[in-house]
């Protein structure tokens, strides 16, 4: 048993590959801002300085490398979740990380539909960052449901979709800087327990 847990620790990279490492997130997370998720691979190598081989080493598809570069930002949505666990307005919560969501998503173009994707591929990289966000989503979706303020029939995996919908939405419309805002409130009316009330959440 314990030769086997051995076995399963992954090794240290060596600083060498550590920094190679270090410079293909960085370059990917420039090149997916400018130029969407599309970006060429062989362009992030070059400038990185290191071959293609070197970036399939260690991201062995562009998924991968999508995922890796995405951590960074579940990190920060992870933790601004559990900040508004606290809050005493369970609904405003939930709609302000969704919001939080669409506007980290709209960093990268094409990660939104790679994120809708991931919620039905359980085996994608992507799912690294996916599966965690849905955790916490479910967790201030509980806490609205719990206080009334939410259908207790909304799903936390649906309501994931509609938020990568638009993300994607807003992904495609530059020129409508209001457009999320509409589509969530949209969304919470559809949401709320109860009679439909006016107003922003």
């Amino acid at each position: 048993m314990a030769m086997e847990s051995a076995q399963a620790t992954p090794r240290p990279m060596r600083a060498d590959a550590r920094r190679n490492y270090e410079r293909l997130l960085a370059e990917a997370r420039t090149a997916f801002t400018a130029h969407g998720t599309d970006a060429s691979l062989e362009d992030i190598a070059r400038r990185a300085g290191v071959g293609i081989g070197t970036l399939y080493r260690h991201f062995p598809n562009r998924t991968a490398l999508m995922s890796a570069v995405f951590q960074g930002e579940v990190d920060g949505l992870l933790r601004r979740s559990r900040e508004l666990l606290a809050s005493p307005e369970p609904c405003r919560a939930l709609v302000d990380w969704l919001r939080t969501i669409v506007a980290h998503a709209s960093t990268y173009r094409g990660l939104s539909r790679a994120l809708m994707a991931a919620q039905s591929d359980e085996a994608s990289a992507m799912s690294r960052c996916s599966l965690p966000m849905r955790e916490a989503g479910s967790r201030l979706l509980g806490r609205a449901q719990q206080a009334g303020a939410v259908r207790a029939d909304v799903d936390i995996a649906d309501l994931m979709q509609l938020t990568n919908a638009i993300s994607l939405a807003v992904e495609q419309s530059p020129d409508d800087p209001e457009l999320a805002d509409r589509l969530l409130m949209l969304t919470l009316t559809g949401l709320k327990a109860g009679p439909t009330r006016s107003g922003r959440a």
